[in-house]
């Protein structure tokens, strides 16, 4: 029996929830789901331009996992694009440093500071108290 996977460290979640293929007639059906760790592994390395192995130590895996994560990442990506098909963030197997919420009024993504105890929106414009813990 292999042993459990460890959880990958991500420092926030993605400010997306998917992308969509747009200008295309040929209606591809399917999804591909982007993982939250093959997520901050693009971000660290191709937008960061963090080598692997601090990206690695980062994220609490060896650089080879992460190199498998970031691999993974790319082939998904190049196949939503080649395929058109549409690109879905998903939970996977990771673990935040901070608690994060989304409001299900105007979906924002947002973390609470210790020093309030008020649970809600803290953006003015919204202010709803409709939010969601993220990481559960």
């Amino acid at each position: 029996m292999p042993r459990q996977r460890r959880l990958r460290k991500i420092v926030a979640p993605p400010k997306f929830q998917g992308y969509k293929p747009y200008g295309n007639n040929d209606y591809s059906t399917g999804s591909i789901d982007l993982l939250y760790e093959e997520y901050e592994a693009i971000k660290l390395a191709d937008y960061d331009m963090m080598k692997h192995i601090d990206a690695a130590k980062l994220m609490g895996v060896s650089r080879a996992t992460f190199a498998r994560i970031y691999e993974s990442a790319r082939q998904k990506i190049a196949k939503a694009f080649v395929e058109t098909k549409e690109i879905i963030a998903v939970y996977g197997n990771a673990e935040f440093d901070k608690n994060w919420y989304v409001c299900n009024n105007c979906n924002s993504r947002f973390t609470i500071p210790s020093t309030i105890n008020e649970q809600k929106c803290p953006f003015v414009s919204c202010s709803s108290d409709n939010i969601e813990l993220i990481n559960k």
